[in-house]
């Protein structure tokens, strides 16, 4: 099933918002979302570390607790800000959800909880992703069974440390999955994981020749376009 980057925005829906989710597993369409904490520690389903693009807001939104962001509407339509819990409702257990943690350092620990708390209970497949190898590890030790996945991208590090950083990152993160940068395909690291036994998904998946690379090189996509 291929996940659609941020819900299905556009249209009048924003991206990463309870119109864009419910759009996405009306469609049949798996769902990939962000997940950062506010002031307070709760996880809020949102990309951007600033409020800026996306609201009539200025700021990080890390400077601001949950019930403050929930006063603040988007720019199209309604919309608020969502919890993850409240994002997991309106999903319902239709359709899978890849849930990226923003965790921009070594310090994972109250997102991995406050993630991990949301999905207590929740029915439906699920799984947590990270740049930060970190993530992973957190979830490795304290909730094994939840699949983990390390996002990657090539960009800017193409050379002998790139490869050292990859294959570290790989390990530490105790990573069930890939969740790869489109424009790195094909990868020698991605195929070997590949040969592993570890599915390879790809981002951000925006035209049709970006789709015929994914079905070369990786098992699924995450897309900003209508799937086929």
């Amino acid at each position: 099933m291929p996940f659609a980057h941020r819900g299905l925005h556009g249209g009048g829906r924003v991206e990463n918002s309870n119109g864009a989710f419910r759009a996405a597993a009306d469609a049949g369409c798996g769902i990939e979302m962000d997940v950062q904490l506010s002031r307070d520690g709760w996880p809020m389903v949102f990309h951007d570390e600033r409020l800026d693009r996306l609201t009539n807001k200025s700021g990080p939104l890390a400077a601001l607790t949950a019930s403050e962001l929930r006063s603040i509407r988007l720019y199209t339509g309604n919309e608020v800000m969502p919890t993850l819990g409240e994002a997991l409702e309106i999903v319902a257990a239709r359709v899978p959800v890849l849930i990226e943690l923003k965790a921009p350092d070594r310090h994972v620990a109250a997102l991995c909880e406050a993630v991990a708390k949301s999905l207590e209970g929740y029915a439906g497949p699920a799984g947590v992703m990270s740049f930060n190898p970190e993530v992973g590890a957190w979830f490795a030790r304290r909730a094994p069974q939840r699949l983990r996945g390390l996002i990657v991208s090539e960009q800017g590090k193409k050379g002998l440390r790139g490869r050292l950083e990859r294959r570290l990152a790989l390990w530490r993160s105790r990573a069930d999955f890939l969740a790869y940068d489109i424009r790195d395909l094909p990868s020698d690291f991605a195929a070997l994981a590949r040969f592993d036994g570890r599915p390879v998904y790809t981002w951000t998946v925006r035209s049709e020749a970006d789709r015929a690379r994914a079905a070369a090189h990786a098992d699924q996509i995450i897309f900003k376009m209508p799937p086929a």
